[in-house]
C-alpha cells in the first residue's frame, strides 16, 4: 500500500470541507478522483501533499506521516498542480536541476532522468528557455518533466490534461502506464472522464466532501445497478444523488 487516508476531516479555518474520508491506493494502481467543482478534490489533494493540516484523521505514504517523518513523507511523492507553477528567472534546465536537488539527485542524474521525457514532450531543444517563452501547454509539459524525472512511490496530479494537445495527452498516458508498471501509484483528479475510464484502475467519487462511491467501474456499476453505464453516466447519476434520474 502506498497511500492511506484514514478518517480525514479537514478544511479551512474551523469549517470542515472534508468529512471522514477513508481510502487507500495500492502500489501499481491508477486511481481517479472524481467530483463536481467544490466536491473537495483539491482540498483532499492539499491535505495529502501537506499544504493543509487535518482537523482529524491521518494520512500516510509508505507508512510515513507528515508530522513525524516530514522529509521521508515529502520525498515519497511528487505533485503536478492544475496550473503550472514555474520560476520566472530559471531556465527549463535550471528547473530540472532544482527539482533533482529537492529529491537528493545530482544535476547530472536529474538531467539524465529528464532526457527521455524532454524528447517525448518535445522540449529537448528548449533547455535554455525561460518560462516567459513557453505557452501554457508547454509550461504544463515542464511540470510533467520535472515530476516524472523523479522515481517515487506516489504521483499526485490535479487536472493533468488542461492545456495539453492530443499528442501530449497520449504521451502523458503512456508515461503513467510506465510508472504504474514500475510499481508507482497515481492519484489523479480529472473531469476528462472518457479518458480516465480507459486507464484508471479504480475511482473515488466525492460529493460535498464525502466519499459516496469507491471501486472499479464495475463495482460502481453494480452498486447502482447500471451494468452498461459509462463513467460519464455514473458521474451524472452520483452527482445528482438520485437513484432513478439517469436517461
Amino acid at each position: 500500500m502506498t497511500l492511506k487516508v484514514s478518517n480525514l476531516t479537514g478544511g479551512y479555518s474551523s469549517q470542515p470541507v472534508l468529512h471522514d474520508l477513508n481510502f487507500e491506493i495500492q502500489s501499481g494502481e491508477i486511481v481517479g478522483l472524481i467530483g463536481l467543482n467544490g466536491a473537495g478534490k483539491s482540498t483532499t489533494i492539499k491535505h495529502i501533499i501537506g499544504l493543509m493540516k487535518a482537523m482529524k484523521g491521518e494520512i500516510t505514504i509508505d507508512d510515513y506521516k507528515l508530522d513525524t517523518d516530514m522529509n521521508d513523507y515529502r520525498q515519497s511523492f511528487t505533485y503536478i498542480p492544475e496550473m503550472p507553477v514555474l520560476y520566472d528567472a530559471l531556465t527549463l534546465k535550471e528547473h530540472i536541476e532544482l527539482t533533482g536537488m529537492a529529491y537528493g539527485l545530482s544535476k547530472e542524474i536529474a538531467l539524465q532522468n529528464a532526457q527521455p521525457l524532454l524528447e517525448m514532450f518535445r522540449l529537448d531543444n528548449r533547455l535554455d528557455w525561460l518560462p516567459i517563452h513557453f505557452s501554457k501547454g508547454m509550461k504544463q509539459k515542464v511540470m510533467l518533466v520535472c515530476a516524472f524525472l523523479i522515481e517515487t512511490s506516489l504521483y499526485v496530479i490535479d487536472e493533468p490534461f488542461l492545456g495539453l494537445d492530443p499528442l501530449a495527452i497520449h504521451d502523458l498516458i503512456e508515461t503513467l502506464k510506465v510508472k504504474k508498471e514500475a510499481g508507482s501509484s497515481i492519484l489523479m483528479s480529472t473531469h476528462v472522464l472518457a479518458t480516465a475510464q480507459q486507464y484508471c484502475d479504480r475511482f473515488i467519487f466525492l460529493q460535498e466532501g464525502r466519499v459516496i462511491a469507491i471501486g472499479t467501474i464495475d463495482d460502481i456499476r453494480a452498486q447502482f445497478d447500471m451494468p452498461d453505464a459509462s463513467l460519464d453516466d455514473l458521474y451524472i447519476r452520483l452527482a445528482k444523488g438520485a437513484d432513478d434520474e439517469l436517461v
